[in-house]
């Protein structure tokens, strides 16, 4: 499942987790302050959870320099949701280890054990209750599909045995609209990956008034009259890209608009050598 519905708001999955294991974190060190009298480990958390992200957002921008170097500006754009995690928990431990080095700061070491351990806990069994719940789609889904002109057609027909990018969007989405290029420019780049629009609820003329004004030039575009591609992925987001390898198999998805970055580090994951 990759997006939750929270009244009209349709969030990323990991998003949330992450909302409600710091909300546990923040939890689990006010009880222990109130309760136990134990030292308020909230700020360090604080502390912890900037630092990691701060490092993790570094980390992935130094690691794809030359894309964020032609538009320096889309470094603040963390929406593109460019983040290095490991890179991130690392800075998140060294400043807790940094802060609680000094033994006048001994007795914090067990509040912000138990909380930092409350978070990890409580996303750890989320996760896993989502995944028993919601079954994970790992090959292309059997969804008919039409060209623009009206003939059926299916992702496996598409794909043709190569490596494929999925991308579900609609004309009235502002962020699909803003990603297009950067989509567009990528399947220019890469003839050995299949890149396809399917576009969620609409029809035809609809596609066609957006895409003939734009001047965009994408191949592949597909009708999804009932949203049947974004069912089967569990995302009601849009846009919502798939990435698939030349097995057909999901190896990644993005939820959100994408960057030159954040694109070309997916690509990396399922790009074959002629890509």
């Amino acid at each position: 499942m990759l997006s939750l519905q929270i009244g009209p708001l349709a969030l990323p999955t990991g998003l949330v987790l992450l909302l409600v294991s710091l909300c546990i974190a923040y939890g689990v060190a006010h009880w222990l302050r109130r309760h136990r009298q134990m030292p308020d480990a909230g700020p360090l958390v604080s502390d912890m959870l900037i630092a990691g992200l701060l490092v993790a957002r570094l980390a992935f921008v130094l690691r794809w320099h030359e894309q964020y170097l032609a538009a320096p500006w889309s470094i603040i754009n963390i929406r593109d949701g460019g983040f290095m995690a490991p890179a991130g928990i690392a800075a998140a431990l060294a400043i807790a280890a940094w802060r609680c080095r000094r033994p006048a700061m001994a007795a914090m070491r067990r509040p912000l054990s138990m909380s930092v351990a409350g978070g990890a806990l409580a996303w750890g069994v989320l996760s896993a209750g989502l995944g028993l719940a919601y079954d994970k789609p790992t090959a292309l889904p059997a969804v008919a599909l039409q060209t623009v002109g009206g003939t059926a057609i299916s992702l496996a027909v598409l794909a043709g045995g190569k490596p494929m990018v999925v991308n579900l969007w609609a004309s009235w989405c502002p962020p699909c609209r803003r990603e297009m290029p950067v989509l567009a420019a990528a399947q220019n780049a890469h003839a050995g990956i299949v890149f396809v629009y399917a576009n969620q609820r609409e029809d035809a003329a609809a596609v066609n008034a957006f895409l003939e004004p734009a001047g965009l030039a994408l191949r592949n575009v597909v009708l999804d009259s009932e949203a049947a591609l974004g069912k089967a992925a569990g995302s009601s987001a849009l846009p919502t890209t798939l990435f698939y390898d030349a097995q057909g198999r999901l190896i990644d998805t993005h939820l959100g608009e994408l960057s030159d970055a954040s694109l070309a580090s997916k690509l990396q994951k399922i790009a074959g050598p002629s890509s």
